[in-house]
Formats: C-alpha cells, sequence, structure tokens
C-alpha cells in the first residue's frame, strides 16, 4: 500500500536523520523532495501547495528541543501535518441512535462498490452485528448475482431486485430487514462508466425516500485525481458522508488517499486492501501516516492478531514458550494464524523499519507452504518430540512433502533456533534436581 510513496519518503528521512541542524536553507532543500514525492504521486496540485506552505511556516517557526535531533523534530512536522492532511481522527459510522442505520453505498462502476458491501456486511458480523445486504444495482449485468455469491460466502442474508426498480428493492430491503431485525441495511446501488443525471437522479431519490444514516462513496485508489474529481462531483449532488479506497494493496500512488479528505472535506472511512472478504481496514489518519513515513503501523499488527488469536491461547502459548515445550504442532498453528492475517509482506509492512528492507528479503508464499508440507508429513510423536527425527525420518518425510532431506534439515534447524531464542527471551532456566551432601552415619567417628 502507497509503497513507491513510503519509499521516496524513508529516503527523506533518512536524509534528515543526518542533519546537525536545521536550517532555512535545508528545510527548502527538504520540502523541494517532499513536494516532488507527492506531486509524482498525484496528490492534487494544491493540496501539495498548502501541505508545503504549511510545513514550512511550523518548521522555521519550531522551537528547538534540546531532547531530539533537528532531524527528528522536522519528521515529527512532517508527520503531524500529513495527519491532518489524511483527516486527524478515524471516523466511525454513523449508526443511528435507537432505529435501523441504513448504509448507502455509492461510487462509479468498477470501483468495487458490491465487494465493499460484502466487505463491511463480514466486518460488521464479524462485530456481533446482524447486517442485511441490499442489491439494487439493476443496471450492471450479474450485479445481484455477484452480491449473493459474496454474502453467501459472508453468511450474510441479501435482498434480491424487486420489479427491477432500484427504488422498490432499497424499500423492500428496509422492510424486510425491520421484519427480522437487521441492523444495518447496507444498499448496493447502481455505477456508471461516468457520472451522468439519471444515475444520480436515481441516487436522489433513494436518498430522500430512505433517509440513510451513512452514505458511503467508494473511489478506485488507483485512479489518483480522477477519483477525486469524481468524489468532488458525488459530493455536490448527494452529500455523502464518507470515502472509502479501494485497491490499496496494489500499487496505487496514494495520491487519491491524500488529496480527498482537503478536497471534499469528507473523511475516508474504510480502505480495502485486497480482494478476500475480510481484507477491509477502518481508515486511521495516524497509522497511515507512520506507514508512509516509513515507521511501520504495530498497533494495526496487534489488532490483526488479536482477531485471530483468543486470549486463553496466546497465554497458553506464551506458558509453552517459557517452559520450552513449544512444538512443532504449535509451530504449525501459528503459521495458519499469521496466514489468515494476511498475505505476509503487508504484515512485514507494519513492523518499523522493515518497510525498506523488503526487497533483501525472500517473502516466497510458496515457502510457507512448504513448511507445512513438511510438518504434515511428520507423525503427531515426530511433530510433538522433533528431536526424534533421525536420517531416515527425514527421507521419508522429505519424500511423503515433495521436498528435499536438506528443506527439512533447514526447517529443524530454524525451529530448535527460534524455541531457544524465545527461552531466552522469557528467562526461563531448566533447573535440576540439587545435588545433597551424603549425610554422615551416627555413632560413628571419622578416624583421624
Amino acid at each position: 500500500m502507497l509503497d513507491a510513496l513510503s519509499a521516496r519518503f524513508e529516503s527523506i528521512v533518512k536524509k534528515l536523520r543526518g542533519t546537525a541542524s536545521i536550517s532555512e536553507k535545508n528545510i527548502e532543500e527538504t520540502l523541494q523532495d517532499v513536494r516532488r514525492a507527492l506531486l509524482d504521486a498525484d496528490v492534487n496540485y494544491q493540496v501539495v501547495t498548502d501541505f508545503i506552505t504549511v510545513v514550512k511556516e511550523k518548521a522555521i517557526g519550531a522551537q528547538v528541543l534540546l531532547a531530539v535531533s533537528p532531524g527528528q523534530q522536522f519528521t515529527k512536522i512532517l508527520h503531524d501535518e500529513m495527519v491532518e492532511l489524511l483527516g486527524r481522527a478515524a471516523a466511525p459510522i454513523n449508526w443511528k441512535p435507537g432505529g435501523q442505520t441504513v448504509i448507502m453505498v455509492v461510487g462509479l462502476q468498477g470501483s468495487g462498490k458490491t465487494t465493499f458491501a460484502a466487505k463491511l456486511a463480514a466486518l460488521l458480523k464479524r462485530k456481533g452485528k446482524n447486517p442485511l445486504l441490499v442489491a439494487a444495482d439493476i443496471y450492471r449485468p450479474a450485479a445481484a448475482e455477484q452480491l449473493r455469491i459474496l454474502a453467501e460466502q459472508a453468511s450474510v442474508p441479501v435482498v434480491t431486485p424487486v420489479e427491477n426498480d432500484a427504488l422498490q428493492t432499497a424499500l423492500a430491503g428496509v422492510a424486510r430487514g425491520g421484519k427480522d431485525h437487521h441492523d444495518p441495511i447496507i444498499l448496493d446501488t447502481a455505477g456508471r462508466l461516468h457520472i451522468d443525471q439519471e444515475m444520480m437522479g436515481e441516487l436522489v431519490r433513494i436518498r430522500e425516500q430512505l433517509n440513510p444514516s451513512e452514505i458511503l462513496f467508494v473511489a478506485d485508489g488507483m485512479t489518483g485525481q480522477d477519483a477525486v474529481t469524481a468524489a468532488r462531483e458525488f459530493q455536490r449532488q448527494l452529500d455523502f458522508h464518507g470515502v472509502v479506497l479501494t485497491k490499496m494493496d496494489s500499487d496505487s500512488r496514494g495520491g487519491a488517499a491524500l488529496s480527498i479528505k482537503a478536497v471534499t472535506g469528507k473523511p475516508i472511512k474504510f480502505i480495502g486492501i485486497g480482494e478476500k472478504l475480510d481484507a477491509l481496514e477502518q481508515f486511521h489518519p495516524d497509522r497511515i501516516a507512520s506507514r508512509i513515513l516509513g515507521r511501520g503501523d504495530i498497533v494495526t499488527l496487534v489488532e490483526k492478531a488479536q482477531e485471530q488469536v483468543e486470549a486463553q491461547d496466546a497465554e497458553a502459548m506464551a506458558k509453552k514458550l517459557q517452559n520450552a515445550t513449544f512444538t512443532l504442532q504449535d509451530f504449525l498453528a501459528q503459521m495458519q494464524v499469521i496466514k489468515k492475517m494476511g498475505p505476509l509482506e503487508g504484515l512485514m509492512k507494519m513492523i518499523p523499519g522493515v518497510g525498506s528492507k523488503l526487497g533483501d528479503m525472500d517473502l516466497d508464499p510458496s515457502r510457507l507452504a512448504h513448511t507445512e508440507a513438511i510438518i504434515y508429513s511428520m507423525t503427531p510423536l515426530e511433530r510433538a518430540r522433533p528431536e526424534l527425527m533421525n536420517g531416515s525420518r527425514k527421507k521419508r518425510v522429505a519424500l511423503g512433502s515433495g521436498t528435499t532431506v536438506q528443506e527439512v534439515n533447514q526447517l529443524l534447524a530454524q525451529f530448535f533456533q527460534m524455541r531457544e531464542m524465545m527461552k531466552q527471551m522469557s528467562g526461563s532456566k531448566k533447573v535440576g534436581p540439587k545435588r545433597m551432601k551424603p549425610r554422615r552415619k551416627k555413632g560413628k567417628k571419622k578416624k583421624r
């Protein structure tokens, strides 16, 4: 996500760290680099100009702090202004207090509205809600069928088109939601390849009849300023509440993310980071700013882990690590958790300082598959006691997993090394039985 922009900013920040003092001259030079990076990322020209002006004023007028280096202080100003540009704080969904919340999803055709609607339903269901999807796109061929398939995958009910009329379909969805106690009702509306008055008229009629608590404009994160232009027009005619940026896992330059809040005045609420139904994140301006500046995003990484790991399981695993009883079966279970959290490359980018080094790392997903195959080819006893793996056992496992003995040896070596490291980090030491001094027999004195 925003890889190119992040790489540019990471380079700028790295150069700043070595700066002994901040002067108006090197501020100007640094801001020229920042300007080029933002314009290359297709950020709106006026937004870039305003951003540079504010950063320059704050950098020149900043009081020098003795506790931090000038480079760190300037980086902090960059970070704070980027957070401000992205929206300051996370914007939650507008829930209707004491009533039924209707969420209307709008945008151009091809922006990912239908997939987002299903992702949002899946996300809210995981959070304990009881959503209902409504296929109000009556124009695009197979739109209703696509939503039905995605809804089935998310185990969420769906209302299909009624009388080939978008408004009647939306009203039927609200009625079904009230009858079956669904909340929220998520409307997947129609889009066009370009904005036209017929489409906007239909959306306005749905808005006037249903008075939705939340209208979300979905924009393709790869389209840069085209997405911003479309958002401006939707905002003028429909007055939506928030923005969703899709395809942010792709090679998007970031122009839409850094421009759309400033241009429309509406917050970014969600970002799509993949094709799977769980590949949706709430947008946190401070976390995205940290990612762009190469600081990682530990908070989101921890949240992803918490979604997949129960507290009791985590505590039990911690005890195993402390007592050096962590087995290959446990290792396999942890791999399954990591796979559910998302692509390994995306997770690594959330670790501070790792993003720029990913080019030197081998993150081939097939390696995880090979590791799984090796462990699955072992017997339960071998997984529990990997120290039993001798030459003949390794040959059998290599043959069963379609790998080589060398790969089996590499996995075992890495496992033992990791277990020993975890043991040392936990401060665990195996304590053997105390050696006792032999007692002297009573009544007998030692001869001199």
